[in-house]
């Protein structure tokens, strides 16, 4: 089932990317206290995710600060390596990447996506939440092959 707008994020072990080093965190550190916009994409380096979506969020990131919110989180299911890679390519600065390598936060909160019949495995949907304290209070998922909704731009919209 997919996840809902109050329901409480699940705390699930994630790869990061940052500063050249390569770890993981929870996503209860990642969400606890904070107001965090977490936005999904099926693959990095990917046409839409790198031409687009992932430039959006580094060009709107001081407006999201300036409207409240504590971090900007990208989430994808590829591996640390390949996260770090993908941050240091787009010069992604303060956007936290973070790997979801196995799936699991994808599949926890219900928001797969099979490309197994192109060759890709098992992906996240595209979408952008709006989570405060780990709590989702706005989720925008995308229609297939879409980005409209979990914008930047939307997301500050919304907020």
């Amino acid at each position: 089932m997919t996840i809902q707008i109050g329901d409480r994020l699940p705390n699930v072990t994630l790869g990061t990317a940052a500063n050249g080093e390569i770890g993981e965190t929870a996503t209860d550190a990642v969400f606890a206290g904070k107001k965090v916009v977490l936005f999904a994409v099926p693959g990095a380096f990917t046409p839409t995710c790198s031409r687009s979506h992932l430039p959006g969020y580094m060009a709107h990131y001081d407006a999201l600060r300036a409207a409240g919110v504590d971090a900007v989180a990208c989430l994808s299911v590829n591996d640390a390596f390949v996260m770090a890679a993908w941050g240091k390519s787009q010069n992604a600065g303060d956007i936290v990447l973070l790997a979801d390598g196995s799936g699991a936060f994808t599949e926890a909160v219900g928001l797969e996506l099979d490309l197994t019949d192109k060759h890709f495995g098992v992906r996240s949907q595209r979408y952008a939440l709006y989570a405060e304290d780990g709590v989702v209070r706005q989720l925008q998922v995308e229609a297939g092959g879409e980005l409209k909704v979990s914008t930047a731009e939307n997301m500050l919209r919304l907020l």
